[in-house]
């Protein structure tokens, strides 16, 4: 979490802060005996790590993403990895002509080279109930005026275990307010209530990882059933004030 008034980090820190998470992570994979055998590559980029490759089962994958998770300095951990055989359902939101990944879904308001199906993202998806692995909503929720309803069908169609990958300026930097397109200002902290404190029987979200570089906020969410309680505050206090 970033304190308040914080200049973002440079771009030679956060490339000298990926080395070091290249290494802890190398070290951490040799000498932990839970992590035999486990075939996912990862690679940081400006303190995102990005995993790639296949696991034998989901938890596999959920124990990989928060051993990541607890490394010093990992701002999120954006995933395309394939699970027992089958390979990942990953949509980027909002993805213009530049994708996350080249293989990815992508869905935009408006027609572009990288966009398979035009939808406007503050209504309905055209997608079918639990069947994405992984949402990316990079550089979109500061452009929607209300963003939770685009959240609402996220977890809708998000599987069991499924991650929404969240990208947004951080309210206190230049770049949240010199582009007139953006309407909405986000911090760590207003992912708080969407993690468990909205209204009974609105969707809710466990955060696996919620960060801040001082110039982009971001969060890796996954839905929580109607029936599961809510995070505990140990954990939301890994995060949040």
């Amino acid at each position: 979490m970033v304190a308040m008034g914080q200049a973002a980090l440079s771009g030679e820190r956060l490339r000298q802060a990926d080395g070091f998470l290249a290494e802890a992570w190398a070290d951490m994979a040799r000498h932990d005996e839970r992590l035999r055998g486990v075939t996912v590559e990862v690679s940081f980029d400006r303190g995102v790590a990005h995993l790639t490759g296949e696991v034998a089962d989901p938890e596999q994958l959920r124990l990989v993403r928060e051993l990541i998770g607890r490394l010093s300095g990992v701002l999120g951990v954006w995933c395309r990895v394939g699970v027992a055989g089958r390979p990942p359902v990953v949509v980027d939101l909002g993805c213009g002509a530049t994708k996350q990944w080249p293989g990815n879904l992508g869905l935009d308001i408006y027609p572009a080279p990288g966009v398979n199906a035009v939808a406007n993202l503050a209504g309905s998806l055209p997608l079918r109930d639990d069947s994405v692995d992984v949402f990316f909503a990079v550089h979109i929720v500061e452009h929607l005026i209300d963003f939770l309803p685009l959240f609402d069908e996220c977890h809708r169609v998000l599987r069991p275990g499924g991650v929404l990958h969240v990208m947004s300026p951080w309210w206190r930097h230049v770049n949240a307010v010199a582009d007139p397109t953006h309407v909405r200002l986000l911090d760590v902290q207003t992912f708080k209530g969407i993690c468990g404190q909205r209204p009974p029987g609105t969707p809710r979200w466990y955060p696996l990882h919620v960060g801040c570089d001082g110039a982009s906020v971001f969060a890796d969410l996954t839905p929580l059933p109607p029936d599961a309680p809510a995070p505990p505050p140990s954990h939301l206090a890994r995060f949040f004030d």
